[in-house]
């Protein structure tokens, strides 16, 4: 079982390095300069070559620096070529293995290379050179770098240099051939290259750097890559103009630059060098570059009639008659050309051609009214812009000009179009418009002088009722002023409103709808009448504004008394008179209190509006009061009342307050009224009583104050009065009936000093407290 392993072991081994030499290509190094030239870059009887050189390693025995490669079926992007490199051709089998290179310093570099690129210091230069005579126009080949400089951080700093050099024999100066496509920016690793992140650790000044037209780069190479280079770009192709007949030296050269080491290697596909005819690029929509509608366009080959060449050309594949080397193309279609260059040798090239839609645009009128009737007025082109478009949104803003022939050539533009003046009567404009394609197509406009009869405008009044009475108003002039415009014209028509004819004629300054006029009580303003884009009108409207404010109209308040009635009134002389009541006269009487209006109307139809706030009122009733007494300078009475009206009050019947407090009432019985503010009258009075104690007497029968007594006690008859003395002995008891205390117990006299009371009042309220007994 152990040597059943061991055979699958190495069967597995075998298998592995035969599939990894099936993905590497093969490299032959034995090829000559001219076998490399003839037989792999040109192969073909299309191109007359001559004068081959090759020149590369002498350092590695028998080894060559060029060779003929084959791709061996692997994922190598070129079948078979030719491959130029700065160490043997040998090492660039793959797969990738990260290594320092080869070379030798004693290999020298390459003088014209320095030169081309500008550039020093190259070594281990391989090179390719070899003359041919140009039969057609044009040359190109397509090529492959790639370099062991792909790697670390080294597509920052630097790239071994390349280039594919060509001059007309007996001229010294080069051409380089090998640049990123529309630039003059050689190729290397250092133009072409992905993002190069950070090298950790690394103590290097430049650790990484941004991507370099990373589009043309092809990608990295692994351990399993048919090449042994770290790196790689995209297929590229060098191309050149040239001129036919003439004989070109071309130079292919590759070289490291300053070191031996990552050397570089470029592929050049086998066959890729033949004489081709450019008939340029394709012509198509999705390329923004189509042929415009209408238009031809001429097919060159730019082959001159003196090299005697035949033509046969062909349309979708149909060949039709013409032996030029030139064909003018009037519509769309796949178009090739055949050249037979020698007996044995046809160059081929097509060109697809597309066409882009017409641009259909729409002849139209534009019609302006004239104020002055002179046939001069101001025209607004842009408003025809839609129409004249067929409302087509992709097409270019519309040019205006005076002339067809100033719009064919795009001169002398009309610069204000919309405020555009015409020259003379029935004058036609012309529009130019393209499309996204810079295609362009034309159309006119006729200016048409537009002054339609309509009726004179009766005045529109309205009345001023906002309050000021300065002349000013609002007018919804859609709703009082366009229905009397359009009557008896045409159906669809619409009108706008302008304060001047100016701003009429060229439709600035429009006013809004709900319009307050800016010269008092009357003012002119321009309706202007619209069929679509066209005036077919402009008419002075008068507004007027009337002014109504009678007096006396403020409103009102008035006081309605219980039981009875009051007449609201208002001028006469008014054309009209409606009450909130429906009463139609100028006078109503009332006996019920709210809110009343009166809404008059001027002969002029101008309304006013007055209002009554009729308030109810009556006579009130005392209906009890709030006596705080025995309080000395602290006694007051509140009067307790009933009633709907405003009222004021008094304790005597003649000084009326609005308070119903009364303070500091000395003792005594009082008549209370309450007094009806809006005059309705005067409440049946009320008696109150205001009771307090002397705070000393003086019972020396001088006849003053000889007698200690609560003034108005007799009122309360179920009260009773006790007197103490300091001691709380009892003295005395008073009802209401007794005068009072002389000062005196069993007959004897009292001597001078404070005395005690209680009163108990027949509520239930008890009343305490001392006075003096003086001698």
């Amino acid at each position: 079982m152990k040597c059943v392993k061991i055979i699958l072991f190495y069967i597995f081994i075998c298998c592995v390095i035969f599939d990894a030499t099936a993905q590497s290509i093969s490299v032959n190094d034995s090829y000559t300069a001219q076998q490399l030239v003839e037989n792999i870059l040109v192969n073909s009887s299309c191109a007359n070559v001559s004068n081959f050189i090759a020149k590369g390693d002498s350092f590695s025995g028998s080894q060559n620096s060029y060779a003929y490669f084959n791709n061996q079926g692997s994922s190598f992007p070129f079948t078979q070529g030719v491959l130029l490199s700065t160490r043997s051709s040998q090492n660039s089998r793959g797969p990738f293995v990260r290594n320092l290179g080869g070379g030798n310093p004693s290999w020298l570099g390459d003088t014209d290379l320095e030169q081309a690129l500008g550039i020093t210091n190259t070594i281990n230069a391989t090179v390719l050179e070899f003359d041919f005579t140009a039969l057609t126009d044009f040359i190109s080949f397509d090529y492959i770098f790639a370099s062991n400089e792909y790697q670390d951080d080294f597509p920052c700093n630097y790239s071994d240099g390349f280039a594919f050099l060509i001059k007309e024999i007996n001229t010294t100066t080069y051409t380089n051939l090998a640049l990123l496509p529309g630039t003059s920016t050689p190729v290397s690793s250092k133009s072409i290259h992905p993002l190069i992140n950070p090298i950790p650790n690394s103590t290097e000044p430049i650790k990484s750097c941004g991507p370099e037209n990373e589009f043309y780069f092809g990608g990295f190479n692994t351990a399993t890559s048919p090449i042994n280079y770290a790196g790689q770009t995209k297929v590229l192709t060098a191309q050149t103009k040239v001129q036919p007949g003439r004989t070109y030296h071309i130079k292919l050269v590759i070289a490291d630059q300053r070191n031996q080491y990552y050397d570089s290697a470029v592929f050049i596909e086998a066959g890729s060098f033949l004489p081709k005819i450019d008939l340029g690029s394709d012509r198509l929509l999705a390329t923004n570059n189509p042929i415009c509608f209408g238009e031809s366009f001429n097919i060159d080959t730019k082959l001159p009639a003196s090299l005697g060449y035949t033509y046969k050309w062909f349309k979708n594949n149909v060949e039709f008659t013409n032996n030029t080397s030139t064909y003018s193309v009037t519509g769309p279609g796949i178009y090739r050309v055949e050249v037979q260059l020698t007996p044995s040798c046809i160059a081929t090239e097509e060109i697809i051609i597309e066409y882009t839609p017409e641009i259909d645009l729409n002849d139209t009128t534009l019609s302006q009214c004239d104020i002055d009737n002179d046939g001069i007025s101001i025209f607004n082109l842009t408003k025809v812009d839609a129409v004249i478009k067929n409302n087509v949104s992709n097409l270019s803003a519309v040019v205006y000009y005076e002339t067809l022939v100033d719009a064919q050539a795009k001169t002398n533009p009309i610069t204000n179009p919309t405020t555009y003046s015409n020259k003379f009567i029935n004058q036609s404009v012309f529009s130019r418009v393209s499309n996204s394609f810079n295609c362009v197509n034309y159309a006119e406009v006729k200016l048409i002088i537009s002054n339609n009869a309509i009726a004179v405008q009766n005045p529109i009044s309205t009345c001023d009722t906002d309050g000021t009475n300065d002349g000013l108003a609002q007018f919804d002039l859609n709703t009082q002023v366009t229905p009397q415009v359009v009557t008896g014209l045409p159906a669809g028509l619409i009108v706008e409103y302008y304060l001047n004819p100016t701003d009429a004629i060229v439709q600035q300054n429009q006013l809004s709808n709900i319009f307050k006029n800016t010269i008092a009580t009357q003012q002119i303003i321009y309706a202007r009448i619209v069929n679509g884009s066209d005036c077919y009108a402009i008419t002075p409207i008068t507004l007027v504004v009337n002014n109504f404010d009678p007096p006396n109209f403020q409103e009102e308040n008035a006081v309605l008394c219980n039981g009875t009635s009051i007449n609201l009134t208002v001028d006469t002389g008014f054309s009209s008179y409606l009450w909130s009541t429906g009463a139609i006269s100028n006078s109503i009487s009332i006996s019920t209190s709210g809110d009343y209006w009166v809404k008059v109307t001027s002969a002029n139809g101008c309304e006013k509006t007055k209002k009554y706030h009729v308030t109810a009122s009556g006579i009130a009733t005392i209906t009890g009061a709030i006596i705080n007494d025995f309080s000395g300078n602290e006694n007051s009475v509140l009067i307790e009342h009933t009633g709907i009206g405003d009222y004021e009050f008094s304790i005597d019947g003649s000084f009326f307050q609005d308070n119903p407090m009364f303070d500091r009432i000395a003792p005594g019985e009082y008549l209370v009224y309450a007094r009806d503010k809006n005059g309705c009258g005067l409440s049946i009075p009320f008696v109150v009583y205001v009771l307090d104690y002397p705070r000393y007497f003086t019972p020396n029968g001088d006849g003053y104050n000889d007698i200690w007594q609560i003034k108005n006690l007799d009122n309360l008859p179920q009260s009773t009065l006790h007197i103490f003395d300091r001691y709380g002995k009892f003295l005395k008891q008073l009802i209401t009936s007794d005068i009072g205390w002389n000062g005196t117990f069993n007959g004897f006299a009292l001597p001078t000093d404070d005395y005690w009371f209680h009163l108990n009042l027949e509520n239930g309220r008890v009343i305490k407290g001392h006075f003096s007994l003086k001698r």
